[in-house]
């Protein structure tokens, strides 16, 4: 006989380390949700792998588990991917990241021609400046799925399931990851092409039964099917019982587990009926939503009640932040209500450098947003300013200090220094042509609709970007 719950609220408090409201029509309750102020830092957990001495698992605010070298530093990978006239990045035990300066263009992106002098050479760092390969010991040894590739100069590298392993120099300390991001990838490990052939964090496979994965979003870490369409809870199931039923399996299917299976860790099983086993994540009967349009979609979200599913929550949004509805979604917004903006940019060089930090050359960033001139680009794009008494609680959100004239990093004493908000240490913008709350009239500015140089929208929900920028 199928288990039904009965009326009470006294189960949603243990559904807090498991779920986050996602629900793009519950304005209020989304609101109260933007900053996260209750649900705990729950971490996500992962599968023991075999690895060599002096690395480890490090866990993250944005990117979940990752493996990390004797300092903490995390392991990034070059997986190659197929831009518009060409490959970048590194295939499979193979190396590509060396300390020749790169000086000219690759023409992977068109219309760009290769061959163009590319700037500031001067102070153009190499790949292995910004990416020190991770080497290895003359006695290490292969294990598991870490293996050993050679460099052109005779050193030999680690690698991951045969992609070698850097760090970055962005990263400061243990457990940042300033260096790439698993978001924007698909489920081959790809990314988009008219994006940069960026680096990825690796890590250990989460630890999940068959038939489930998890997605980096701007939420957090999403839990997926295998095909990687959308798993959800609703409030008013429990561990023990389930409210989803009769009607509301038109269009809710529970995630079923085999008929061998065994309740592990924060996974445990609920019989909703006779032979009928379904999956339970931190007290939560898992669904999929039948009328999800494409994998990714968040969707089914939006029906009262129904929520996604994280492993791994992102940390709480700056308390001054607001979010704001537009004809597309949701986006995140300054307290006066104007959209925040990411700028992203890579170059067309063979080696794919990233050009978004304050660190990097400005000269991109300049010739997009105010033709080489820093004061258009302050007037059209300024950076979101942190109050005085603003503090920053996390990794993903800094508060940091630039030179307004030159877009680098200042000192806190510099008497010209302006503190501005970043996220992942990348500052970021409002736009001047947006004129009342809710205005993306700068999202997908640059080119590329801004994937390769230029400012997108920072969208609450990642299926908000689909077909937008």
């Amino acid at each position: 006989m199928l288990r039904q719950s009965r009326p009470g609220g006294a189960r949603r408090a243990t559904r807090v380390l498991a779920l986050s409201l996602v629900c793009g029509s519950a304005a209020g309750a989304f609101a109260n949700d933007l900053a996260q102020r209750n649900y705990p830092a729950v971490k996500e957990t992962f599968r023991e792998v075999p690895m060599p001495p002096g690395f480890h698992v490090e866990p993250t605010e944005l990117e979940g588990p990752v493996f990390a070298d004797a300092q903490g530093r995390t392991l990034y990978t070059w997986p190659q991917l197929k831009l518009r006239n060409g490959y970048s990045g590194e295939a499979a035990g193979k190396t590509a990241c060396y300390d020749k300066v790169v000086t000219v263009t690759a023409g992977l992106m068109s219309p760009y021609p290769p061959g163009v002098k590319l700037p500031d050479l001067d102070t153009r760092p190499s790949c292995t400046d910004l990416w020190p390969p991770v080497l290895a010991d003359t006695d290490a040894q292969p294990i598991g799925d870490w293996s050993l590739v050679l460099r052109r100069d005779g050193a030999r590298q680690w690698a991951y399931k045969e992609q070698p392993l850097y760090t970055s120099i962005r990263d400061y300390q243990a457990g940042d990851t300033y260096g790439g991001s698993r978001r924007k990838r698909r489920a081959d490990g790809s990314g988009e092409g008219d994006a940069p052939a960026g680096r990825v964090p690796a890590g250990p496979p989460p630890k999940l039964p068959p038939g489930f994965a998890v997605k980096t979003t701007s939420l957090g870490r999403m839990l997926t099917t295998h095909q990687n369409y959308a798993v959800y809870a609703y409030e008013g199931d429990s561990a023990e019982s389930v409210a989803c039923v009769n009607e509301c399996l038109r269009e809710r299917r529970p995630t079923l587990a085999p008929a061998l299976a065994k309740d592990f860790g924060e996974w445990t099983i609920l019989e909703r009926s006779p032979g009928v086993r379904q999956w339970v994540f931190r007290g939560a009967p898992l669904y999929t939503y039948t009328l999800d349009p494409e994998p990714w979609s968040l969707v089914g979200s939006d029906g009262p009640g129904w929520d996604n599913v994280f492993t791994q929550r992102v940390p709480a949004l700056p308390a001054s932040f607001t979010r704001q509805q537009t004809l597309a979604g949701y986006v995140l917004a300054t307290a006066e209500g104007k959209t925040i903006y990411t700028y992203q940019c890579g170059d067309d060089s063979v080696d794919q450098l990233a050009c978004d930090h304050p660190k990097d050359t400005q000269v991109y960033r300049l010739a997009m947003c105010g033709g080489g001139d820093a004061a258009r680009c302050a007037e059209h794009w300024p950076y979101v300013l942190a109050d005085a008494e603003e503090t920053a609680s996390s990794r993903a959100w800094r508060i940091i200090t630039l030179d307004p004239a030159t877009g680098r990093i200042a000192s806190s004493e510099d008497p010209q220094g302006i503190r501005v908000w970043a996220y992942r240490d990348r500052p970021v913008y409002t736009y001047a042509g947006d004129k009342v709350p809710g205005d993306v009239n700068g999202a997908g500015t640059g080119e590329w609709r801004g994937k390769r140089n230029g400012l997108l929208a920072y969208w609450i929900r990642d299926d908000y970007m689909k077909g937008i920028q």
